[in-house]
């Protein structure tokens, strides 16, 4: 087993980004069963839109559940990862990680064919359990929408889930 800290800060790092990355695949295909086994079951997964109180669900199945009917007027959608920082600040060992990930949504409307892109950013906190990596807290806010004009939002003062800079 290697012992090198900054080769097991890889593999976790990697780890991490592989989760991030299922899930997108999953939102991509609307495979929402699958989400129960990207989250652990106690998962709060908290949703700013900008606009009322923010929505608060706990495991995969209800944040399919959520994003399936929220997404299924589209025709075309697609999640995309823009950037993702993955920080351990309890060390590499403690077996938990957060992160600060920036991402769209491209989409169309089925019905009046209208194009649109939504910009957000998660602060996500993970748990590496059973030899794997689990969503252990998510929290969503929404940063712009474009449908003709941008609408654009501050970054949250306090997202809940802190990540610490490079």
């Amino acid at each position: 087993m290697n012992t090198d800290p900054l080769v097991t800060e890889a593999v976790y790092d990697t780890g991490v980004r592989r989760l991030q990355h299922a899930y997108a695949d999953v939102v991509n295909r609307r495979a929402w069963p699958e989400l129960e086994s990207l989250f652990r079951p106690d998962a709060e997964v908290v949703i700013d839109r900008r606009a009322g109180d923010p929505l608060r669900l706990v495991g995969g199945a209800e944040v399919g559940a959520f994003i399936g009917s929220a997404i299924a007027h589209f025709s075309f959608f697609e999640f995309v990862i823009l950037n993702a920082h993955i920080a351990f600040p309890d060390g590499v060992d403690a077996g938990t990680a957060v992160c600060r990930l920036f991402m769209c949504e491209l989409r169309q409307d089925e019905t009046t064919e209208r194009f649109t892109t939504a910009f957000g950013l998660y602060h996500d906190r993970y748990v590496l359990e059973t030899g794997r990596w689990w969503f252990a807290e998510r929290r969503y806010h929404s940063l712009a929408r474009h449908s003709g004009v941008l609408d654009v939002f501050s970054l949250p003062s306090d997202p809940g889930i802190t990540v610490p800079g490079a």
